[in-house]
């Protein structure tokens, strides 16, 4: 019975925890609006017409990724239907466009403030300081950072390593976009989407990001006379976001009415249809909080404390440690944000917020978090990702890990310098650059073992 008294239901009947469900709602009813006014299908027109190379081709891929930061699966989505037909033309493998997708779904959401992932993070930490971390943490960010420079590194100096350089080959030598069978055949069939223009996708997307950052500070206070960083730190993320996308929603109704894009019947349609996509988000965030309240009337959270503070001379190595346990965790249950809701709470009771390992270590979840979830071949983003490129699930699983996991051991070699700095009181920060160098001389090492081979 506590199961669900304490649990389910209490985590429900949370208002702030309903602020973030509303959210979701109301993003995933804007996706499906922005993809039915045919936003989307204009943007793909737009860069058939300007990309004229290949790596022109996974570079726009990466760009769209990267601007797509609100939600991972809006980004999944839209990045695969988008820039499909443009990497098949260019001869980029399948399962490269879902490396992509992958690349810039979680890691890019996980260092934007205004992001179904930032509303997450803030639900899991305690005292409502949860934005105020969220946006502290994005530096130490590691392994989100670096999986951005590989992937920049990877198109820019064409180099690809283990089962991923097989597939491109076959890609550009033989035209076999799938080295195998397309699992996706029969759902080829092209929407012929000629009414939608460009704005349809960006105009939305700009208005919401506003409305956020304009409803996150309201509700700190910036209108009754707080400074702007002081309202942005103190906003609840749930009032600020709910209000900010109900606006952002308001604004993409009236914009598509007067620009005629679909009749009211059609719009109407999309909530309900917004509604079911967002519903695997909504089940693992309900489910991770109901794990939190759990793991926290257990008094976990307690003991790793205790344990934590005794072994002193570990602290230096905590922020690695954190990183391999979030990554174990993830990859293990599929799920970052069940990693947050677990690991988090439990970081912040170990430290004061003021202490500079805090904030190394609360990044440090955030990436294992990403970096597990990144692995995992149960993971929903990963599972997305290959849906959007419409790529063979195992073929992208196996041609990611290598990736993956060669950018989490770089990200872990950076936790330990940071780690060290922070503890003999020097800026951990100095450890970004480090794990870049190393990232880049990586690259450069195999792209040349590649070459003499």
């Amino acid at each position: 019975v506590p199961v669900f008294s304490d649990g389910i239901v209490s985590v429900l009947s949370d208002s702030y925890n309903v602020g973030i469900l509303i959210f979701l709602v109301i993003l995933g009813t804007m996706v499906c609006l922005m993809n039915k006014a045919g936003g989307s299908a204009a943007f793909g027109r737009w860069a058939k017409k300007n990309i004229k190379s290949r790596v022109g081709a996974q570079l726009a891929s990466i760009v769209l990724g990267c601007l797509i930061f609100i939600d991972d699966y809006f980004n999944c989505l839209t990045v695969g239907s988008v820039m499909r037909p443009i990497t098949d033309r260019h001869h980029v493998s399948r399962a490269k466009l879902a490396y992509i997708i992958d690349a810039t779904a979680a890691p890019v959401c996980i260092i934007a403030p205004i992001s179904s992932w930032a509303a997450a993070v803030s639900g899991f930490a305690e005292d409502g300081q949860g934005l105020t971390l969220f946006i502290r943490a994005i530096p130490y960010n590691f392994y989100a950072l670096l999986t951005i420079v590989m992937m920049l590194g990877l198109v820019l100096m064409k180099v690809d390593f283990g089962p991923m350089a097989k597939f491109e080959r076959n890609a550009i030598e033989n035209n076999d976009l799938f080295s195998g069978s397309n699992p996706y055949a029969m759902l080829d069939e092209e929407i012929d989407d000629t009414k939608g223009t460009v704005m349809d996708l960006v105009l939305p997307i700009a208005v919401l990001v506003v409305c956020c950052v304009i409803g996150m500070i309201y509700s700190g206070g910036f209108f009754s006379g707080t400074d702007f960083v002081s309202a942005f730190s103190n906003s609840d993320a749930s009032v600020g976001l709910m209000f900010g996308s109900a606006f952002g929603l308001l604004f993409a109704l009236i914009y598509y009415t007067v620009r005629r894009s679909m009749s009211f019947k059609e719009m109407m349609s999309c909530v309900p249809e917004g509604f079911k996509a967002m519903v695997p988000a909504i089940l693992i965030l309900t489910f991770a909080w109901t794990l939190k309240s759990m793991t926290d009337s257990l008094g976990a959270k307690y003991f790793v404390r205790d344990f934590v503070r005794s072994a002193q001379g570990l602290q230096m190595l905590l922020p690695v440690i954190v990183f391999v346990v979030g990554c174990l965790l993830a990859f293990a249950t599929g799920t970052s944000w069940g990693t947050f809701g677990i690991l988090i709470p439990i970081v912040q009771n170990v430290f004061s917020m003021d202490n500079p390992l805090a904030i190394i270590c609360i990044s440090a979840c955030m990436a294992g978090a990403v970096c597990g979830d990144h692995c995992s071949p149960i993971s929903d983003t990963t599972i997305m990702a290959s849906a959007g490129a419409q790529c063979d699930h195992v073929n992208h699983v196996s041609t990611q890990l290598p990736y993956a996991i060669s950018c989490a051991v770089i990200a872990g070699i950076s936790y330990v310098v940071a780690g060290a700095l922070a503890y003999f009181g020097l800026p951990g920060i100095i450890a970004l650059p480090v794990g870049i160098v190393l990232m880049l001389g990586f690259l450069f090492f195999v792209k040349n073992a590649r070459r003499s081979a």
